[in-house]
């Protein structure tokens, strides 16, 4: 005891109840942190509440399609009505060609950088038309690739070329194209209207009158000239005598022709029987000088008669003989 005559405790047996109270605090105190902050966790979680709309039930029709109907389609129309109004766009503001363009040469940029570019161009057959000439008619340029070279359109452009008969396309991979043309041959200068022009023997137009390398050429003139004069200059080449000096064969009402000599003779040759009127013609300039004389016209058009017409001066001339003629008769003499 103390001194007050209390019992006195140890502080021995104090010990232990002081160490569980104080664990006990301690446990709840976690606890209850532990708490709180799964709490604030599950509200972090939890999803807003969304505002709930009043909306009338869907129309079935709408219900139908969207059942019915392809997935993505509305993609694919919004993807169709954008390509349709770009597309619509380039033809309404007249963009079609360069557009075209464009895409054919982003093509072909893509396949010539994958190897396919024409390094070699083999043109066989030309004469009138240079290398450079026949490729820029064929549309082929230094951006076409022989990948996408398109050899019939190339070919059809070629034969649309008055000069071009005929024309072959080789595309040999990966780089080489082989062209071969066959050339039409300048036959004849045709005249028209006053425009002189140089056609082939099948009468196609070549190409208006420029160079003096056609200037030997045969000349015809006249409408329709040009396809017929192929079968009549060979029918004048029987006869040289005539031919040689033959300026121009002359084409009249698309029926029959003339021949206007190197010296300003006019021959009217017949319709029908133009290879014995040419036979005719020729024997008489060898037997009478025909070509010769002082005369501006042979009409041989009559079958049974020739008909020449003498220059003015020898028609004086002739008048001048006759006169003389008549003033020598004796009087009584008869006519």
């Amino acid at each position: 005891m103390d001194g007050a005559g209390r019992l006195t405790r140890s502080l021995r047996s104090l010990g232990p109840q002081a160490d569980l109270r104080a664990a006990a605090i301690g446990a709840v105190v976690l606890l209850r942190e532990h708490i709180g902050a799964w709490l604030a966790h599950r509200r972090r979680r939890r999803p807003a509440k969304r505002p709930v709309i009043d909306r009338d039930p869907p129309n079935r029709y709408i219900l139908m399609i969207e059942r019915y109907l392809p997935r993505r389609v509305g993609v694919a129309a919004t993807l169709a009505i954008l390509f349709g109004s770009a597309g619509f766009g380039i033809v309404r503001g007249g963009h079609v060609e360069e557009f075209t363009t464009a895409l054919s040469d982003t093509r072909n940029a893509l396949a010539n950088a994958a190897g396919f570019r024409i390094t070699t161009v083999g043109i066989n057959g030309r004469k009138q038309l240079s290398q450079d000439e026949v490729l820029a008619i064929g549309g082929v340029t230094g951006r076409s690739s022989l990948l996408f070279l398109d050899a019939e359109t190339v070919r059809d452009r070629l034969k649309a070329n008055p000069w071009i008969a005929d024309a072959t396309i080789l595309k040999l991979y990966p780089g080489r194209l082989q062209i071969d043309i066959v050339e039409r041959t300048a036959y004849a200068l045709w005249q028209e209207n006053g425009r002189l022009s140089v056609i082939a023997a099948d009468g196609a137009v070549l190409e208006p009158y420029v160079s003096r390398r056609f200037l030997n050429l045969p000349l015809v003139v006249g409408k329709g000239a040009a396809p017929r004069a192929r079968d009549f200059l060979a029918l004048l080449d029987r006869y040289p005598q005539v031919r040689q000096v033959t300026k121009a064969a002359i084409f009249v009402g698309e029926r029959r022709w003339n021949l206007r000599l190197k010296d300003g003779l006019d021959i009217r040759l017949p319709e029908n029987d133009v290879g014995n009127a040419l036979a005719a013609l020729s024997k008489l300039d060898k037997d009478e000088k025909l070509f010769s004389r002082d005369i501006v016209a042979v009409d041989m058009r009559l079958p049974d008669r020739l008909v020449v017409q003498l220059s003015e001066e020898a028609g004086k001339a002739r008048d001048e003989l006759f006169k003389d003629k008549k003033s020598k008769k004796k009087p009584g003499d008869s006519a």
